[in-house]
């Protein structure tokens, strides 16, 4: 594996994700025309993205035009947070209640949902443990009492899961959904949030895998798109 540049500002995660995708012969920080990839491994170019697919939007659709483009998005599936005193040493350690799953995507991809349809482009979600160190600042992060982010660490990938069309998003929603459904049905069926489950569909009605068919009162009814 051959170290690249633009590497001395990486965050724990991104590095250490980098290392868990890594195959022998992989190039790390590679210039691509005006972009820096994370990892080139022959005609494949690998990206990283923790969070905020928007910011790579135009990244995304340059490379795309060229290259084969293979987005991996972690998804902490469990959560330990650690607090961090004034010297930089940990006052404590809990876990999170919140657990994240692989629909959990839909966070993101709602920001860039065309581009699942690109021929060259795939995705991976994995689905991880981490650690998160938090540090107080009188400044900052009113919602969690002064505590900000200083650092996230891998602890261990759980699952992996690659999307290379619409139809693999599609298969997320069980059979055991029936047509017509609300988002409502989905949170219910699936165990998740509503908001999360909203996000869905609107990415798999962008992408032209569930349509409208109707209301029931205000919620309004979807079934999968008939081919």
């Amino acid at each position: 594996m051959k170290q690249g540049i633009n590497t001395l500002n990486e965050k724990s995660l991104h590095v250490q994700l980098k290392q868990w995708v890594a195959q022998p012969g992989d190039e790390f920080e590679v210039p691509v025309g005006r972009f820096i990839i994370d990892i080139v491994r022959a005609d494949l170019l690998i990206e990283i993205q923790t969070r905020n697919f928007s910011a790579l939007k135009k990244k995304l659709h340059t490379l795309l035009e060229d290259h084969k483009v293979h987005l991996v998005y972690p998804v902490e599936s469990e959560k330990w947070l650690i607090k961090l005193d004034g010297k930089g040493k940990p006052q404590g350690r809990r876990k999170s209640p919140k657990r994240g799953t692989i629909e959990h995507l839909f966070q993101e991809l709602v920001y860039v949902p065309h581009l699942i349809q690109h021929k060259n482009f795939s995705l991976e979600v994995l689905l991880i443990q981490a650690e998160e160190l938090r540090k107080h600042t009188n400044n900052k992060g009113w919602r969690r009492r002064g505590w900000m982010t200083e650092e996230r660490r891998l602890l261990s990938v759980v699952e992996s899961k690659k999307f290379h069309s619409p139809e693999d998003l599609l298969a997320l929603i069980p059979d055991k959904v029936k047509s017509p459904f609300t988002t409502a049905d989905l949170s219910t069926s699936m165990n998740r949030p509503r908001r999360l489950m909203q996000q869905m569909v609107y990415c798999l009605r962008t992408l032209d895998m569930i349509q409208m068919v109707g209301k029931q009162g205000n919620a309004i009814l979807y079934e999968r798109h008939q081919s």
